[in-house]
């Protein structure tokens, strides 16, 4: 003990109070962002930026990041968590109708990337809006389900049912509807994120079927008013439609049209991608080709966003570069469900549960479209892709778990030492930190 607490880096280890486990996944993927950014960001070395100057950048948004995760870690209290929580749908609902509208003045402006509506500019500062609202409708949902089942909802004699509609249901369909006309890729995994807090919430499954077949039903309405109408508005469905149209074989239309041609070029435009990131997985092979030798960065267009986990697949292997990230993601997944369990109050369960369930589903979307399977969504990998404001929410959403988790540490601790004697003898006393099994309850973390 005397040798373990001359360490330094035990001693460090010891102070933090949250669970160990998803501090070292944060470390990891924070060692994983800085050198795969540096390594893959050729195209973004140009002008008067070098690799030193992406490198120094991202290097700024993950301490940045870090910070805002020992923030968020060190607030005591689950109020205030449930305080800012309520306006999660109120501030998504605000900016995605920002966007719908393409705003455009001088201090506020509304950017399309690619084709879809993503990104607000505020004083010449860009915040990408759909990472905002995903965090903040997880945490929307965790409040308002909390305060349904607490019977919080006191307007007049609104019946139950009309309550789960109301501020519930009805608000992930307002926030579904909104992101459609940007990007609907984005739409449908934002809503199926919400529909999972919603179950993980403990609503009824039957409800959850209604309010999703009104969300597909509004889905299909819209690819229609826009096959009728081709609106400008609902434009990103054109691209989905596409996307979706098997009848062009674009491989073998690059490979027979002639080169040059503007035949040619479409056809490799729309195979560039996908193709470029398969023939990265397959060249990284088991070990890679080591740190800086990727070939494929000169090739995908965006790889240190929507193609980050097939590049280090190409420089550090499928067992380093693939299964090891995995690893981190599936391993939140497991620890956010042991916190959650711990945890008192049903506002914090939900929190932690739908935090993990979007971190963890947004990386395996995305390697699942590294590999090429399913449509392409340019969703990021949490916390190792190149984005400043996707880094800094996916940061809020670890502190918001690690707080959580220190606090339900805490209240398990206290537990144990007020826990009752399982053996008396005499005046010694025997216990196994449970105390009664029969009055068992975890104590109110507020």
């Amino acid at each position: 003990m005397a040798a373990q607490s001359n360490n330094p880096g035990a001693r460090f280890i010891d102070r933090l109070k949250g669970d160990k486990v998803v501090w070292i996944i944060v470390l990891f993927l924070c060692m994983f962002s800085l050198v795969s950014i540096f390594s893959s960001t050729s195209q973004l070395a140009t002008g008067t930026m070098s690799r030193i100057d992406i490198a120094r950048g991202q290097l700024a948004t993950i301490l940045l990041g870090l910070a805002v995760i020992v923030g968020v870690y060190n607030i005591n209290s689950i109020k205030i968590f449930k305080l800012f929580s309520c306006l999660g749908f109120p501030v998504s609902i605000f900016l995605l109708l920002l966007l719908d509208i393409h705003i455009n003045t001088g201090f506020l402006q509304a950017r399309a990337v690619n084709g879809a509506w993503r990104i607000l500019v505020i004083a010449g500062k860009q915040i990408h809006v759909y990472e905002i609202v995903k965090v903040a409708m997880v945490m929307y949902l965790a409040w308002a389900i909390e305060r349904f089942k607490k019977g919080g909802f006191r307007l007049g004699n609104l019946k139950p049912l009309w309550q789960k509609v109301l501020f519930i249901y009805l608000p992930t369909l307002m926030v579904s509807a909104a992101t459609l006309p940007g990007s609907n890729s984005s739409a449908i995994f934002i809503a199926g994120i919400m529909f999972l807090t919603i179950l993980i919430g403990g609503m009824p499954f039957k409800d959850v079927l209604i309010i999703g077949a009104c969300a597909v039903g509004l889905f299909l309405g819209c690819i229609g008013i826009y096959k009728a109408t081709r609106w400008e508005k609902l434009e990103r469905l054109g691209t989905f439609l596409s996307r979706m149209d098997k009848s062009v074989d674009y491989e073998e239309l690059a490979a027979t049209a002639k080169p040059g041609s503007i035949e040619y070029y479409e056809a490799l435009d729309k195979i560039r991608q996908p193709y470029g990131a398969k023939i990265a997985i397959k060249q990284g092979g088991l070990i890679g080709k080591g740190p800086g030798r990727s070939t494929q960065k000169y090739v995908v267009p965006v790889m240190y966003e929507d193609y980050i986990f097939s590049f280090l697949i190409e420089e550090y292997g499928l067992i380093f570069g693939g299964i090891f990230v995995i690893f981190l993601y599936i391993s939140l997944l497991a620890r956010g469900s042991i916190i959650a369990r711990n945890c008192e109050g049903h506002f914090a369960k939900v929190s932690v549960a739908g935090l993990c369930v979007l971190i963890t589903g947004q990386a395996m979307m995305h390697i699942l479209v590294n590999c090429d399977v399913g449509l392409l969504t340019g969703q990021t990998l949490p916390l190792i892709s190149y984005g400043r404001t996707s880094f800094w929410c996916f940061s809020l959403a670890f502190g918001i778990i690690l707080s959580i988790s220190r606090m339900a540490a805490r209240r398990i601790e206290r537990q144990t030492r007020e826990a009752d004697p399982l053996i008396e003898l005499g005046t010694d006393t025997v216990s196994d930190g449970l105390g009664d099994l029969d009055d068992f309850e975890m104590m109110d973390i507020e």
